[in-house]
């Protein structure tokens, strides 16, 4: 808990400072990686250029200081321990925290300048040291759970197959050069693949298994990102793109906090786009196990052809005696004009779970809906590609009614 003191500091500037946060953190990232470079080869650079890590993080420090203040309307444990997971997939140490912390409060003191007394800056320190000290807790446990630490995440595995996955996606099989089985991991998990794009510049990028548990490879699929707008194409998928069986890249240990209940509650299961890969894994995972659990999946995509895993999926439905899939097209095969998801026009089995995995418009309208359908909000969980957008409903108060039901 903050100290009395900083408790009021905190409250009485939090409204200057959330109106300020997007432009501190602005400030604070290109000031880090100024006087530590070497971070550049830890932080996703697209992530940072089309701004959505600067936000991820402002929406980070304004909801914890809101939990330390007592009026967080949500869990915050839940994003400690997705924080926490998305950290140790990048190797993530306590002393990084040192540095974050020091560039943040002086990025705080360049915006809002002499607004920012001894007594403020004492006070928004607590805040984020406070907010370090959780997440490395919970990244110890990890790291512990898992037998690593931040020197023994990442190891050297070798591209042992590539297949398409669909219009502009690849399935990579990885498998550790050193001979040994891979790690074990529960459907939902992702790696960190970490490829050096030049001599002295490396780039990370998370990637959800698309493999059921128990195989000699980790499967990963990964769908070529194509720049628009004058934005570049995506550095790692295109480096990925590039190469051959036989290559070798760098990946983590497989981690995540989405744990899919194995119970008897029917699973219900929303993708959109290559989000289908976590549903991939845990429909390959249920019929490896012979399972008779009730599993709906319902996806969306632009067409046919851009469906990732569409064959792989489809045989795994088929053969579950208890599956079934629907999947809806903005473009239909014979061209003409698809449709979008209705969720109020499916029929959901009584006392499901629900796991969805999309863009976040995608997810917050299939969210949306299924509450309004009475479902309870703690029956959801969701898998989000990149920094954590979800809180402060940024996607939710600026995307349109027709682009919250879009991929």
């Amino acid at each position: 808990m903050l100290q009395p003191d900083n408790a009021e500091i905190v409250k009485a500037t939090a409204p200057v400072v959330i109106e300020h946060i997007t432009e501190i953190t602005k400030v604070f990232y290109p000031k880090m990686f100024a006087n530590n470079p070497e971070l550049l080869n830890v932080f996703n650079q697209a992530n940072q250029a089309i701004g959505e890590q600067p936000v991820a993080l402002a929406s980070s420090i304004v909801a914890y200081a809101h939990h330390l203040l007592g009026d967080a309307d949500f869990d915050f444990d839940a994003v400690i321990d997705r924080i926490a997971n998305k950290h140790v997939a990048l190797a993530i140490a306590p002393a990084d925290y040192t540095v974050v912390g020091r560039n943040l409060l002086e990025a705080i003191g360049d915006v809002l300048g002499d607004a920012v007394t001894p007594e403020v800056a004492c006070a928004w320190g607590e805040v984020y040291w406070l907010f370090a000290v959780d997440l490395i807790s919970a990244e110890a446990r990890i790291y512990q759970q898992i037998e690593r630490t931040p020197d023994t995440m990442l190891t050297d595995h070798e591209i042992v197959a590539i297949e398409d996955a669909g219009t502009d996606a690849r399935t990579f099989r990885l498998a550790p050069v050193d001979g040994s089985e891979p790690p074990a991991h529960i459907p939902g998990h992702y790696v960190s693949v970490v490829v050096q794009l030049r001599d002295d510049y490396r780039q990370p990028r998370q990637y959800t298994i698309s493999s059921a548990p128990g195989t000699s490879t980790i499967d990963i699929t990964v769908r070529r990102v194509t720049g628009a707008d004058g934005a570049p194409d995506g550095a790692v998928s295109t480096y990925l793109f590039d190469r051959s069986v036989g290559d070798v890249v760098k990946v983590s240990v497989p981690v995540g906090d989405i744990r899919v209940s194995h119970g008897d509650r029917p699973l219900v299961m929303f993708s959109a786009g290559i989000g289908v890969t976590p549903m991939a894994a845990i429909l390959s995972a249920a019929r490896a196990q012979n399972s008779d659990r009730r599993l709906l999946h319902v996806h969306a995509d632009a067409d046919v052809a851009h469906h990732p895993l569409r064959e792989q999926v489809a045989a795994d439905i088929a053969a579950l005696p208890n599956a079934s899939g629907s999947v809806v097209y903005e473009l239909n095969e014979d061209g003409t004009q698809g449709g979008l998801v209705d969720v109020a026009a499916l029929d959901l089995p009584q006392d499901a779970l629900y796991y969805l995995c999309g863009s976040v418009p995608f997810m917050q309208y299939v969210r949306s809906e299924l509450i309004g359908r009475g479902v309870d909000a703690g029956d959801i969980s969701y898998e989000i590609f990149g920094p954590d957008l979800w809180l402060g409903g940024s996607a939710s108060s600026q995307a349109s009614e027709e682009e919250l039901a879009r991929v």
